[in-house]
Parts: C-alpha cells; structure tokens; sequence
C-alpha cells in the first residue's frame, strides 16, 4: 500500500482505502481485545512510517512478530526500510563515518568491513511529533551505512522497532541483512 495511504489523515479518500484495506485483518481477529491490539499496532506503525518518510525511504517491510525471547505473548511491530542520501564524494569509509557523526542523536557506532564495503552501524530513539496526533512511543532504529561503489550516495539500511528491549536481536537481524547486500545488478543492468 502507498505510504501516503499508510499516513492518511482522516476524512480523506486515503483513509477509507486505508479502513477498507483494514476491515479483513479486524474482522478476522478473534476477540474484540485482539481487534484493539491490531489497531494499536496499526497506529504504531502509522508512527513509524511517519518519522522514516521524512529520510528518502525507497523501500520498506512491516514485521508482525511474536516475541520468542522472554516468553512475552505480546506481537512485535518492526519495519525494515532502505533509503538512498546523496553525500559529498569521498572514500567509501570517510562517508560512513560522516553519516553517524554529521546528524547527531546516534549512538552505539560500530564501524565494519562487509563483503560490499565498508558500513557503520548505529542507532537513534525518536518520538512522532505531538502534533502528528500518533502516540509519543519512542521508536528505536537500528541502522546500516552502506557507501556506495560510486561515492555519490549511500544506501541507509534501517530496522525500526517499538521494542527497545530487543535492540541485540534487531542489530544482529540488521547485521544479516547487510552481510548480503550487493551493489551489483544481478541482470547486468548499471546500477
């Protein structure tokens, strides 16, 4: 669904595509309780997207999770976006270092070496804007600094969770993820 559909204000023909696309999922649950929850996470979502969109976001995916660490049998939002951020041309490890220290608010700097290149792991809270009307839960991001080959841009690979208690398991899925990443066109085409 289009991020605008995602953060539609209200009365508006976004939101009652967004309501539509809704009504299967809540008339699906299975108690009243577990609609409300559905609706809670929907809104915290809602939150997530709204403080991502503001950083290029070119891709995104939504996790429902249960949490299987603790024994909790409350479901885990999280989403996994890509975005791209023009730089200044300079060494591939000098961008990534610029990234985390340029904009303030990151902590846990790790700098690595992964098979595409150098990358710079950090991580920030935020909080939607009281004015957004979205709840003021703090949202951790956990994120990937990936300088491109051409020293142009770089891609921005971020894990956003509600659950700040698993920061380790979103790092090491984050870590995964970018042990992986290619900047390469598996059909030959530029990328």
């Amino acid at each position: 669904m289009p991020l605008e559909v995602l953060l539609a204000k209200p009365e508006t023909p976004e939101a009652d595509r967004l309501r539509a696309a809704a009504v299967p999922l809540l008339t699906a649950a299975p108690s009243e309780l577990v609609r409300q929850e559905c609706m809670a996470l929907l809104t915290s979502g809602q939150c997530m997207l709204g403080a991502l969109r503001e950083f290029g976001t070119v891709h995104c995916a939504v996790g429902l999770h249960r949490d299987d660490v603790g024994g909790s049998v409350r479901p885990l939002l999280s989403l996994f976006t890509i975005s791209w951020q023009e730089t200044n041309v300079a060494p591939r490890a000098v961008t990534a270092a610029r990234a985390v220290t340029a904009a303030g608010g990151h902590t846990r700097i790790a700098f690595e070496e992964v098979p595409c290149g150098p990358v710079v792991l950090s991580e920030t809270t935020v909080r939607c804007a009281a004015e957004s009307g979205l709840p003021q839960h703090p949202v951790l991001q956990v994120h990937a600094h990936l300088p491109h080959p051409d020293c142009k841009r770089l891609a921005v690979f971020t894990v956003s969770a509600l659950s700040g208690a698993r920061r380790e398991e979103y790092r090491a899925v984050l870590r995964g993820i970018v042990g992986t990443v290619r900047f390469e066109d598996p059909l030959g085409v530029a990328s």
